[in-house]
């Protein structure tokens, strides 16, 4: 078994291991590139999630500058994903992200990690383990996803959160380590900050165009 074999299976392996090198270089490459493109240059900023990432649905866009081991290589995007300034993806192994999905300032997922064993991360041997992220689901900013995670639909996980552990569908979590702190609430569908009310009169027709069902 080579050493990207036992990478892509979620086993220990040599991070300097010369074909896994190889291959990365030519992604890291082609991001140091996307990372040069203007705010205006949407149409190329496409093209390259298109091209590079694993999946990548349509009316998803990233503000630069963007971070990922293998630019994106590992990144699985449905339709409508929005990622806001220095989103980090460390993409040793697969990310999925669902349709609509938002990422705050400053968030990184990683899937990487390496064994509390001393003489392992002196060798530079790591590991790395898949994340999922469910549709409609909010990631704060400045929040970490550490790897394995699996967060679900419809979550809003709030600022400066450390994700260690699964969290469910429709909940509000947060904290270090993220918890769930509540579910999502009829109440949340009448104030949308402390006291202040939600003007549904100016938006209902906005959600329901922008929030049709994507077809699939």
């Amino acid at each position: 078994m080579t050493q990207k074999e036992r990478m892509e299976q979620g086993m220990l392996y040599d991070t300097y291991d010369e074909e896994i090198a190889a291959q990365q270089k030519q992604y890291v490459e082609k991001m140091w590139e996307f990372n040069q493109l203007r705010p205006s240059q949407r149409a190329e900023k496409e093209a390259y999630m298109k091209e590079v990432f694993a999946e990548c649905g349509d009316g998803c866009y990233l503000e630069l500058p963007f971070r990922s081991n293998w630019g994106g290589h590992h990144v699985h995007f449905g339709k409508g994903v929005y990622g806001n300034y220095n989103l980090t993806m460390c993409d040793d192994a697969h990310i999925y992200v669902g349709n609509r999905v938002l990422f705050g300032p400053n968030v990184v997922v990683t899937t990487s990690s390496h064994s509390l064993e001393p003489e392992l991360r002196k060798a530079a041997i790591a590991f790395a383990k898949e994340i999922h992220i469910g549709d409609n689901t909010w990631i704060g900013a400045g929040s970490i996803i550490l790897p394995g995670v699996t967060i679900g639909k419809n979550t809003v996980i709030g600022a400066g959160s450390v994700v260690t552990r699964d969290i469910p569908d429709g909940v509000l979590a947060m904290g270090t380590p993220c918890r769930v702190v509540r579910e999502i609430e009829e109440q949340d569908n009448e104030f949308y900050f402390r006291s202040e009310r939600i003007d549904w009169e100016n938006f209902t027709q906005i959600c329901e165009e922008r929030n049709k069902p994507f077809n699939t």
